[in-house]
């Protein structure tokens, strides 16, 4: 009777162990998992990616890291998520202040943000496909 009380118990343990809850949501996987390539950078409904343009520097590829590190084009810095996951919020040396990004849009395929530019005010619409 001792070893089925026993054998119990183990199970009761092992089950515990496998069946922990997997604390990172499928919005932090579907972001930190791939590289994500700049697919249009747009101001005010305008391509604004091109050489002397405001949003220049976000094109090429953006990683956002598992510890919260990241590239965001020519960008290196820190990013968290806030409001419930519905924002990204990006802090770069160069920025000089935190960039917050609503999502539009957050797949495995496909990352499409939008914000307000803090300097003029411009509507900034970002997206981003999976590499």
């Amino acid at each position: 009777m001792k070893k089925l009380v026993l054998f119990f118990i183990l199970s009761a343990i092992v089950v515990a162990f496998a069946c922990k809850k997997d604390e990172s949501s499928a919005r932090f996987k579907y972001l930190t998992t791939p590289v994500w390539e700049s697919d249009s950078l747009l101001a005010n409904g305008v391509d604004a990616s091109g050489e002397g343009q405001s949003l220049e520097n976000f094109k090429g590829d953006a990683k956002f890291n598992t510890d919260g590190s990241g590239n965001f084009g020519v960008y290196k810095g820190r990013w968290r998520f806030a409001k419930n996951e519905t924002q990204i919020v990006i802090y770069d040396t160069e920025l000089g202040l935190p960039l917050t990004t609503d999502i539009v849009e957050l797949t495995k395929v496909s990352l499409k943000i939008t914000t307000t530019s803090p300097v003029n005010q411009d509507a900034i619409r970002m997206t981003f496909n999976a590499k």
